[in-house]
C-alpha cells in the first residue's frame, strides 16, 4: 500500500500531466507495491482537486469490458474513471488533438440514469430499470502514462484513460430496442477500421451499468440519477491523428462525425 503522501505526489504527477498533455512513468516501474486500491485513491485525490478547481461531474466511464479491448491492452479486468462536463463533444465538433496524449477512439453506447443505482447487489435487471435512455457514444482515450508494460493499476490511477466522449444524437430507451444488437462500423478518412456489436460488452452493455454500481459500493459510493455512464468499448481502440475524420454508423441508433484539428 502506498503512503498518503505518495499518492498525493502520484496524483500531483498527472495533473501536471493533464496540462502540459505529457506522459510520466509507469506508476508500477516506481512502486511496484501499488495496489489496484492504490490506483484508485490515486484517481480520487485527482478527481477531487478538479472538483474544487471548478470542474463539473457529469458520469463514469467503465473501461476494459470486452474481450476486444482486453486483448487490446493485456488487461483482464474493468476499471472506472470519472467525466467532466469540458470533456462532453456533440457529433460533427472538431476537436483539438493538442488537448491529449496517445490519442484513441473507441465505441461505446452511453447510458442516462433516470433514478440512483446503488451496489452491491445490482444486476442487469436493475440496472435496465434505472437507466432513462441509451446514447451512441464514441470515447477518446487520453493517457498520461507510457503505455509500454502498463498495468491495471496504471490504467486507474489515470482516470481509466479518459480525455473526452463525443455524443450521437439518437436516444432509445431499454425497451425499445434489443442493445445487444447495436452494430458499429468506424471510419477513419472513409476507411473502415473496426466494426462490433455491443453485446461484445459483458454480453449486453448495460451489464457494464451494474458492474459499476457494484464496484463504487466498495468505495462508498452510488451512481445518482442524471449522471452518464459510459459502458466500455466493443471495438479495439483506434489511433488517430490531427487531420482525421471519424465516422461511426451505429444502424438503428445513427451516425457519429467528429474531425481531429
Amino acid at each position: 500500500m502506498l503512503s498518503p503522501d505518495d499518492i498525493a505526489a502520484i496524483a500531483d504527477d498527472l495533473a501536471e500531466a493533464d496540462r502540459t498533455h505529457s506522459v510520466i512513468p509507469r506508476i508500477t516501474a516506481r512502486y511496484p507495491g501499488a495496489t489496484v486500491e492504490d490506483s484508485y485513491a490515486i484517481q480520487g485525490v485527482w478527481r477531487d482537486r478538479m472538483i474544487a478547481s471548478g470542474r463539473r461531474l457529469v458520469g463514469r466511464k467503465i473501461g476494459l469490458t470486452s474481450k476486444a479491448m482486453q486483448q487490446a491492452t493485456g488487461i483482464t479486468e474493468p476499471d472506472y474513471g470519472v467525466m467532466f462536463d469540458d470533456t462532453v463533444y456533440g457529433s460533427g465538433a472538431e476537436i483539438a488533438t493538442e488537448r491529449f496524449s496517445n490519442v484513441r477512439v473507441e465505441v461505446e453506447l452511453a447510458f442516462a440514469l433516470a433514478r440512483p443505482l446503488a451496489g452491491p447487489d445490482c444486476t442487469l435487471d436493475d440496472a435496465l430499470d434505472a437507466i432513462d435512455y441509451a446514447v451512441p457514444a464514441l470515447e477518446i482515450l487520453n493517457s498520461h502514462i507510457e503505455l509500454e508494460g502498463r498495468t491495471i493499476v496504471d490504467t486507474i490511477a489515470d482516470n481509466a484513460a479518459y480525455g473526452a466522449m463525443v455524443l450521437g444524437a439518437e436516444r432509445r430507451r431499454p425497451d425499445e430496442i434489443d442493445l445487444r444488437w447495436v452494430p458499429a462500423l468506424l471510419s477513419r478518412n472513409g476507411e473502415i477500421e473496426e466494426t462490433g456489436v455491443a453485446a461484445g460488452v459483458l454480453g449486453h452493455p448495460a451489464t457494464g451499468v451494474a458492474w459499476l454500481a457494484n464496484k463504487v459500493s466498495q468505495h462508498g459510493a452510488r451512481l445518482e440519477a442524471g449522471e452518464l455512464i459510459l459502458a466500455g468499448s466493443f471495438t479495439r481502440p483506434m489511433w488517430v491523428s490531427r487531420g482525421d475524420e471519424v465516422r461511426c454508423d451505429y444502424g438503428p441508433m445513427g451516425v457519429i462525425a467528429c474531425r481531429f484539428v
